[in-house]
């Protein structure tokens, strides 16, 4: 029988799709036009939401994006309060997320590994 999943991480779920709609549709921000929410994690009691985010620009406009999301962050809490009904609105705390980045790096290392690999093969075989 599949494992269901707690509270905790059906509430985290629905922030997450909750505050993506918000940041996409109401916050006017430029700063914050392309992000992508990645994942939400609650403190047990509900207080702190750790919203993890990935920026299509990539990492140089981290630092404008974070300032846009935190200076937004009472409006989004507020707007979450009126969606969700939950009795401790959490905190919003904004981290960016590497995982995107380090796995698109290391799939191009893997993937110059392979060509290497095939060329060393390829020298290695007699010519017909």
């Amino acid at each position: 029988m599949p494992k269901e999943y707690s509270r905790g991480q059906r509430v985290a779920g629905q922030i997450r799709r909750e505050l993506a709609g918000l940041i996409q549709m109401e916050v006017k921000d430029p700063r914050v036009g392309f992000v992508s929410l990645t994942d939400v994690e609650l403190t047990p009691d509900y207080a702190h939401a750790k919203v993890f985010f990935t920026a299509l620009g990539g990492a140089e406009d981290v630092p404008e994006i974070l300032e846009g999301l935190q200076r937004a962050s009472g409006f989004l809490r507020r707007e979450l309060g009126k969606r969700i009904r939950i009795h401790t609105l959490p905190e919003l705390h904004f981290h960016y997320d590497r995982s995107v980045e380090e796995g698109s790096r290391l799939s191009q290392l893997i993937d110059q590994v392979v060509r290497e690999d095939e060329a060393h093969a390829a020298d290695g075989k007699p010519e017909s």
